[in-house]
Parts: structure tokens; C-alpha cells; sequence
């Protein structure tokens, strides 16, 4: 754990860039995951890599929905702003209003946004605008999850030393692209390669 000073502007600087990305989490709130990293971890040293890597790896193995991992990031945050010892009253106060604030943030625009589009949308589906757009948007969603899955790949590893984590990332992909297989036979087979220390 690391000791960082938030101010009051740093919070709601927080919640402003959570406010935005959720107007930008087209993919969902994972394909926002590269510009959290350039946020927390490489501009304003809120996250050590580390931290934002466990804390996206914890979330999507749990059961639930995928945003949970920006609850984590947001107690991440908490937790080094309280500068206590964790499991101290400071520390979960800390972590509660961090965590409050990511999700508050991701949460409340898109939600806004998604109810109100998608009942004007469902009401005019036959619009050749309406079926034109959702055709468009495909490419960009699927772009920002590449994008994503290139970030926490390159905290993985950036060298040669861990091609066989490259060489799994880019397996993983063709078997998605190409086949019918669900994706949780292929987080199987990662955890148990994994567990044998072999990637």
C-alpha cells in the first residue's frame, strides 16, 4: 500500500473523470480500463501498477457484474488517501467514500443515458439511422476492448522474459475470434496453466 494526499479538488477531480469516462464506456466500463490507468497509475500516482492489475483481476474473477472492478480502484484510492492501516475505521471510511465516489461516477450517466436512448431507440428500431448506428458502434466497441486487453497485458510483462503470456493473450483471441467456445473454458485453462507456474 502506498500514502497519498487528496484534497478536495482531487476528489471531485475523481468523480468528474469517472462522469465522463461512463459517457465513454460503449464496451461496457471495462473498455474505459486504458484511460483509468492513464488517470490513477501514470498521471496522478493515485495506484501503484500493482494495485489497478489486482484490482481488475479480482473484480472480473468474481461473480457479478464487470464493473465492480472500478468499486476496487475507487477503495484502492480510499485506502492509500487514509495513509492507516488497513482495517482501521480510517481505512474503511476512506475506502467507502472512494469507492462511492468510482461508482457514483461510472454509474449515473450511463444509466441516465442508457435508459433514456434505449427506450427512444426500441420505440423507432426500424429508423435506418437507429440500425445504422448500432452497426457502427460494433468496430469501436470492439477496438476499446482490444485496447484493454493491451494494457493489462503489458503490466503483465513488457519483455520477452513472459512470452508465454503473450503467446496465451494472443491464443485466447484467435480462439474467441474463430470459434464458438465460451470464453470461460479459455479462463479455465488459464487458471489451471497458471496454477502448474507455467505462464
Amino acid at each position: 500500500m502506498m500514502t497519498i494526499t487528496l484534497t478536495a479538488a482531487d476528489w471531485a477531480a475523481l468523480l468528474l473523470h469517472f462522469l465522463s469516462l461512463s459517457l465513454l464506456a460503449i464496451g461496457g466500463a471495462i473498455s474505459t480500463l486504458p484511460d483509468m490507468h492513464r488517470i490513477l497509475v501514470d498521471e496522478n500516482h493515485w495506484l501503484l501498477d500493482s494495485q489497478f492489475s489486482a484490482s481488475v483481476a479480482l473484480a472480473q474473477a468474481a461473480p457479478g457484474p464487470n464493473v465492480l472492478f472500478v468499486a476496487l480502484l475507487g477503495w484502492n484510492v480510499g485506502l492509500n488517501a487514509s495513509g492507516a492501516t488497513a482495517g482501521s475505521a480510517l481505512a474503511w471510511v476512506y475506502g467507502l467514500a472512494g469507492m462511492g465516489v468510482a461508482m457514483l461516477g461510472v454509474l449515473m450517466p450511463s444509466t441516465t443515458l442508457t435508459l433514456v436512448a434505449s427506450r427512444w431507440a426500441h420505440h423507432n428500431r426500424e429508423l435506418r439511422s437507429v440500425r445504422a448506428f448500432k452497426q457502427g458502434m460494433a468496430p469501436v466497441v470492439m477496438a476499446l476492448l482490444v485496447a484493454t486487453g493491451w494494457i493489462l497485458a503489458l503490466n503483465l510483462g513488457k519483455t520477452l522474459d513472459h512470452w508465454p503470456l503473450w503467446l496465451l493473450s494472443i491464443a485466447s483471441a484467435v480462439v474467441v475470434w474463430r470459434t464458438r467456445l465460451h470464453l470461460l473454458w479459455l479462463l479455465g485453462a488459464g487458471a489451471v496453466l497458471g496454477w502448474f507456474g507455467l505462464v
